[in-house]
């Protein structure tokens, strides 16, 4: 795995061991910064379940102004820590070692909307309900903020019009695909 574009441009990541993490393939990580390429300039990224970093450090290579990564792992934490200062990118970033729901209500108290949320959640475990429910009572989100959802590709999102979120968009690949959701102020 390593950063596609930018100021860290082919430098190698490494990943936690086992196999609590998918680190996203390179040509994924080049098809959803692609997309997100118009939002990058100096925005402030929120990589919830980060597990080596790789998304949040793509986003800081690519000139985010700012990435807080998420991750309840202390072997995650750590690799994201090696990579940051492989990268030389740690004077932009934050770690925040709690789970993703912890993490949204800290975050709460110092910190206002970001630009682009994106997760990452273990696969169908019905995670992206609850961290999506917590961004709807949360001021981190906005109709500005871009939250991206990578999941497998029968994850579904039925709850949505309980909450006050639209998808925009869902880019599928083969096995996984990225689901582009804004909150809207009329629900």
């Amino acid at each position: 795995m390593r950063v596609i574009a930018g100021t860290a441009r082919s430098l190698r990541l490494k990943t936690p061991d086992g196999m609590d993490t998918r680190p996203t393939t390179d040509r994924i990580k080049e098809t959803l910064f692609n997309i997100l390429a118009p939002t990058m300039p100096d925005c402030e990224f929120l990589d919830l379940f980060s597990g080596s970093g790789g998304i949040g450090i793509e986003a800081l290579s690519r000139g985010a102004a700012h990435a807080y990564f998420v991750d309840n792992s202390r072997k995650a934490v750590q690799v994201i820590r090696e990579n940051l200062i492989h990268t030389r990118l740690e004077d932009r970033a934050d770690i925040l070692a709690y789970d993703a729901v912890s993490a949204i209500r800290l975050l709460e108290r110092s910190h206002g909307a970001f630009d682009v949320i994106f997760m990452d959640p273990p696969y169908r475990k019905n995670w992206e309900r609850e961290i999506l429910s917590a961004l709807a009572q949360s001021r981190l989100a906005d109709e500005q903020t871009l939250i991206v959802i990578e999941s497998d590709r029968e994850t579904d999102f039925p709850y949505l019009n309980e909450l006050p979120f639209a998808i925009r968009r869902v880019k599928e690949y083969k096995t996984n695909k990225h689901t582009f959701l804004y909150k809207e102020t009329t629900k």
